[in-house]
């Protein structure tokens, strides 16, 4: 069969549009997988990294450091590439009230939550965080939940469930750490649902820049006020490589990848995308701190992949 018998009255080239256009959609597809995948590995290593950090470092300068370092490092790469900094008008608002749930709450809430809990178990918490974007972009966005979706959901909460079950009356015992996680998660997923909810002119690089700088000029004052005494002198290279991994890895490219990924994919399904989150956050917390690891990590290791291979293999029907 010829090019031309692709269909009739279609010419050749016009044939080939749609399968170019099905073989850019699936490359795109596939690109936002690979950078999900990436932003589940070197954000579930920081969650020990960030407690190494802050185990010397006080929260509010440490998070002061990490955000305006990411976000100035951003900024950079943007008038590196001949782009320009300005943000239009209409954008200012929406852009700080995506900063304060986005940046500003989940930073802080989640940096202060270590304080106390463990970190694999604090990252399992706070990563509740797809459950609340999903029911949050029903209202929100208008986005409706498919069978596929729903089902991944749930099996996103059993992998949950499986690694916070052992270990329940030892979360119980610091409740503070629960609701200081919990927000964390709610303000990061309405942060999410906001960002998509609005229409953005600029790219998500100049976007996620001004997000950091913003969210971090308030955490900075903070910590002029509140760490007044802190002697950086006496912080161990430890705890300074930990914090330039989290202003870079963490901040630059992880804050930039997520956004990306959220303009790419349905909010439920890019918050699937991250329900692995937590059990690397408990292997790399066990390698690097010492913390347990037991059957739990597997079983919720298991219901994660099954979540992901579900939404993203199943047709997608409305319920």
């Amino acid at each position: 069969m010829s090019a031309f018998d692709a269909e009739p009255g279609l010419s050749a080239p016009a044939a080939a549009a749609p399968k170019r256009q099905k073989k850019q959609r699936s490359l795109s597809h596939t690109s936002g997988i690979v950078v999900l995948c990436l932003v589940t590995l070197l954000w579930g290593i920081n969650w020990p990294i960030t407690k190494i950090a802050v185990t010397e470092i006080p929260v509010w300068t440490f998070r002061a450091i990490s955000l305006l370092v990411g976000g100035f490092g951003l900024l950079l790469l943007c008038v590196l590439r001949g782009a320009s900094l300005r943000i239009a008008r209409r954008e200012i608002w929406p852009i700080l009230l995506v900063t304060l749930f986005n940046v500003i709450a989940w930073q802080l809430c989640s940096a202060f939550g270590l304080f106390f809990l463990p970190s694999g178990r604090a990252s399992i918490l706070a990563l509740t965080m797809p459950l609340w974007a999903a029911l949050l972009s029903i209202p929100v966005l208008g986005e409706k939940l498919t069978v596929a979706t729903t089902i991944s959901l749930l099996l996103g909460l059993i992998a949950l469930g499986a690694m916070v079950g052992p270990q329940f009356s030892e979360i119980m015992a610091h409740p503070i750490g629960i609701v200081l996680m919990l927000a964390a998660a709610i303000s990061w997923a309405l942060g999410t649902v906001l960002f998509k909810y609005y229409r953005w002119t600029s790219s998500t690089a100049l976007l996620t820049g001004w997000q950091l700088v913003l969210g971090g000029l308030p955490v900075l004052i903070g910590a002029l006020i509140s760490d007044r005494s802190l002697d950086l002198r006496a912080v161990s290279s430890e705890a300074w490589l930990a914090t330039a991994y989290t202003s870079t890895a963490a901040m630059i490219f992880c804050q930039w990848a997520w956004l990306r990924v959220v303009t790419m994919f349905p909010t439920a399904i890019a918050g699937l995308g991250i329900v692995a989150i937590p059990a690397v956050g408990v292997i790399s917390g066990a390698l690097l701190l010492g913390e347990s690891v037991t059957g739990d990590v597997f079983i919720s290791l298991s219901a994660t992949m099954l979540a992901l291979i579900v939404v993203f293999m199943k047709p997608k029907k409305q319920v």
